[in-house]
């Protein structure tokens, strides 16, 4: 009996500092448990059991005026006629910054060659990129003249008078949507894409055109974000306070990197964002929030990446739309995902299968990589 009591007490002695061990970790870390867990239990609580945001179609309407006061910047750089007379497929947007000269140049000379869409995939697309001027006041009267040489020599510029910083992303969508409906209205898609992200362009033109085939209607295609919380944490750059948006969950987006919308949808964005209030900066959060309004939800598509950078092999290749975080690489993706080996690669029973082997082996990883999901290997 003696032997047992005190087994029993040192049983609860050894319970006792556990559990005060096991409070003090959360007592420490709760600030990065309530970010990154609570905040998402919340979210998809919100997401999947009230599933409503109709709040939103109130709390962030406003009046035509007002949202003219939020936006309106004059054109720098314009080119009204860059698609008139054209049947088009798709108008592409890249979102640049001024500086960013050398990511321009490479996507001219790979992915976004308009010449080589046309002559080589016979569709006719339009490649626009889309900045504001320098945020450093210093640098902005140099930098604008070479912005202005640079577009003498391509004609492929369009800038409006904002600084190009982080926080005037969702003005630069709306300058997407503003310029294709006021410009470019016929374009059967409108595509958006960040200056490094990689592009394939033959497996998107041909997936756009059997879609086209098909018939588009409330088309809108990426890597769709569901149930995302709003980030608290004022050391992130995707911090958005309560005042801002002061609910748990965000409605439905695609990730602002890389997505598609048909041209019903551009024009219904571009509705929306008429009279919604444009002053939330999470640019791919505000899209999704004029989508809500319009009744319009993303579709998820395997091949469209999210920050992630794609695995580097010819059966990726085979299906690739989007890569997100390539600069310096570009030419040598572009050579490598678009040779004859990469045409071939599926062709025949034993090659899918091998195809298959691969992009498992690849995308089903046991820790969480932000590109293709690992159901997309089967595809």
């Amino acid at each position: 009996m003696f032997m047992n009591f005190r087994r029993i007490r040192k049983c609860q002695c050894v319970q006792l500092v556990t559990t005060c061990f096991v409070l003090s970790v959360v007592m420490v870390c709760w600030e990065q448990l309530d970010n990154s867990v609570v905040s998402h239990v919340k979210s998809y609580s919100y997401r999947y059991l009230v599933n409503s945001y109709n709040f939103l179609n109130k709390s962030f309407v406003i009046t035509r005026q007002s949202a003219d006061g939020l936006g309106g910047y004059r054109y720098l750089i314009n080119h009204k006629d860059k698609c008139a007379g054209r049947d088009m497929l798709l108008l592409l947007f890249v979102k640049t910054s001024p500086e960013n000269v050398e990511r321009r140049q490479s996507i001219r000379s790979t992915w976004g060659n308009e010449t080589y869409v046309s002559r080589e995939l016979g569709a006719d697309v339009r490649v626009v990129f889309v900045l504001g001027v320098h945020r450093d006041c210093q640098r902005r009267e140099s930098t604008q003249e070479a912005l202005l040489e640079e577009d003498r020599q391509y004609s492929d510029l369009v800038q409006q008078d904002f600084a190009d910083t982080f926080h005037n992303l969702t003005v630069k969508l709306l300058l997407q949507f503003q310029w294709a409906h006021t410009y470019c209205r016929h374009a059967r898609f409108l595509m958006s894409a960040d200056d490094d992200v990689f592009v394939h362009m033959p497996n998107l033109v041909g997936y756009l055109q059997e879609v086209d085939r098909r018939g588009a209607q409330g088309f809108w295609v990426g890597r769709v974000h569901r149930g995302a919380p709003p980030i608290r944490r004022k050391d992130s750059k995707y911090y958005v306070p309560y005042e801002m948006y002061r609910w748990s969950s965000y409605p439905d987006y695609t990730a602002g990197a890389g997505y598609v919308v048909s041209g019903d949808v551009a024009s219904k964005i571009y509705r929306a964002s008429l009279t919604i209030n444009s002053t939330l900066y999470i640019d791919d959060v505000f899209m999704g929030i004029c989508a809500n309004a319009m009744g319009v939800s993303p579709q998820e598509h395997p091949f469209f990446s999210g920050e992630g950078k794609a695995p580097y092999h010819p059966c990726i290749y085979d299906k690739m739309m989007t890569s997100h975080g390539h600069v310096s690489d570009i030419h040598d993706l572009w050579r490598e995902a678009t040779s004859l080996e990469v045409q071939n690669i599926s062709r025949g029973l034993l090659r899918r299968l091998y195809c298959t082997a691969v992009r498992v082996a690849l995308l089903c990883k046991p820790y969480y990589v932000d590109t293709y999901s690992c159901k997309s290997a089967f595809l």
